[in-house]
């Protein structure tokens, strides 16, 4: 058989996570820094993607989210350690003994933080290469590109979500993540991991549900051109001058959104997804 029977990927996925939570801590900051600029990288090209004129569309919707679906193929193909992901897979494991519930959450504790590592060294980078950037040629003030504009928008929408709203998509979104984990356990071939991957995260994305990772990039990056050219931003969004700069900030982000959509992310995959599938599968 070309792929793995649930029953299988439930062993793959409890042996993974055993291995996740063992590794050493200098291997683990660095794996978990480039999963973090891996999903910055899907989501600075949704970004783009979503930049354009029909951005709005069913297919633009449908584009927005499938190109995104990168940033998790390079994490499991090329290899990386993703908060979310394992969410999933030391969960599971934990479940069936083989993993430490110390050993989880130190995984835990270290990639989530050397993700956000990973994810503003990629928004510096993006950053500096100004593609958020529309200088007027009479004055040199600067303005916001249609791609600068649109990453304010996504900060903006995003932020502005209630507690509970931001919960609830952090729920959805890293159900859909972990399945896709899950089918690129099952696949024995890249094209099959490929394919296994797109799907749940093309869903999870273009249904607007939140992810924290991929917030770490899309947030930052929307703080980061508010703080550069406030006015830009404030006419963009229809802001007063001086409330651009406590919304777009770090304080906002963190109470407004990565708090509860962390929180719902771990529901999503350690719940939904580990221990549904330790439970019909592990469990004696």
């Amino acid at each position: 058989m070309g792929f793995l029977t649930p029953a299988e990927i439930a062993v793959a996925a409890s042996n993974a996570g055993k291995a996740k939570t063992e590794l050493p801590f200098l291997k683990m900051v660095a794996l978990g820094i480039l999963a973090g600029v891996y999903i910055g990288f899907g989501a600075n090209l949704a970004t783009k993607v979503g930049a354009a004129p029909d951005a709005d569309s069913a297919i633009g919707i449908f584009l927005f989210g499938a190109v995104f679906s990168v940033g998790l193929m390079l994490v499991v193909i090329a290899g990386a350690e993703l908060f979310t992901g394992n969410n999933m897979a030391c969960f599971i494991s934990a479940l069936n003994g083989q993993a430490t519930w110390g050993g989880l959450l130190y995984n835990w504790v270290v990639v989530y933080f050397a993700n956000f590592l990973g994810s503003l060294l990629l928004v510096y980078i993006v950053f500096w290469g100004m593609f958020w950037a529309a200088p007027d040629a009479a004055t040199g003030v600067l303005g916001l590109s249609a791609m600068g504009t649109k990453a304010v928008a996504i900060a903006n929408s995003k932020m502005s979500l209630t507690w509970w709203a931001a919960f609830c998509r952090g729920i959805c979104c890293n159900w859909l993540v972990c399945l896709a984990v899950w089918l690129g356990f099952a696949a024995k071939d890249v094209i099959g991991k490929i394919f296994g991957i797109f799907f749940p995260i093309m869903a999870f994305v273009s249904s607007g549900f939140e992810h924290c990772v991929a917030n770490m990039f899309f947030i930052p990056m929307g703080i980061t051109i508010a703080d550069k050219a406030p006015a830009a931003v404030a006419e963009a969004m229809s802001m007063a001058p001086g409330q651009v700069a406590s919304f777009f900030s770090y304080g906002n982000f963190i109470n407004a959104n990565l708090i509860p959509v962390t929180l719902g992310n771990i529901v999503g995959g350690a719940i939904f997804v580990g221990m549904f599938y330790w439970f019909a599968y592990l469990k004696k």
